[in-house]
């Protein structure tokens, strides 16, 4: 049996420890996983592929097909889902050591992102979008 709790405040602590307890006493065995650090949120994972799709818009108008910038051997233009793969993945298991992008906390995205637009500045010429910013209501 899997179960996934969130405990976010003194009571549900208070409310879990009791539950696991309860558990434990009928078992005499438990396997626990603790995360900490809020992951991201829905709006920061529509931030991330609002910001990849703009990206791979920027890196084609640019003539920076897949091929410039990962193979020679054939033209590739870029998609969100192909900047995500051959991009942000890689430069994210490298800085953070999370495969999954579900995985980075709200303050890791914006180091990737910092890494990310760095790179293609320096590498070739190109400057990355912004990271996209939720608009307030008038």
């Amino acid at each position: 049996m899997t179960d996934e709790i969130k405990i976010d405040s003194e009571l549900s602590l208070a409310e879990h420890i009791r539950d696991l307890r309860k558990q434990w006493h009928e078992s005499k065995y438990l396997i626990v996983n603790v995360r900490t650090g809020k992951t991201r949120t829905l709006t920061q994972n529509r931030s991330l592929h609002l910001f990849l799709g703009m990206l791979a818009d920027d890196l084609n108008a640019a003539g920076m097909d897949m091929r410039r910038v990962l193979k020679q051997e054939v033209d590739i233009p870029w998609t969100t889902e192909s900047c995500k793969e051959f991009l942000w993945k890689p430069l994210q298991i490298a800085l953070l050591n999370k495969a999954s992008t579900t995985e980075a906390d709200r303050q890791e995205y914006t180091k990737v992102h910092e890494v990310l637009s760095r790179h293609l500045g320096q590498k070739f010429g190109i400057t990355a979008p912004e990271w996209p910013k939720k608009k307030k209501a008038a």
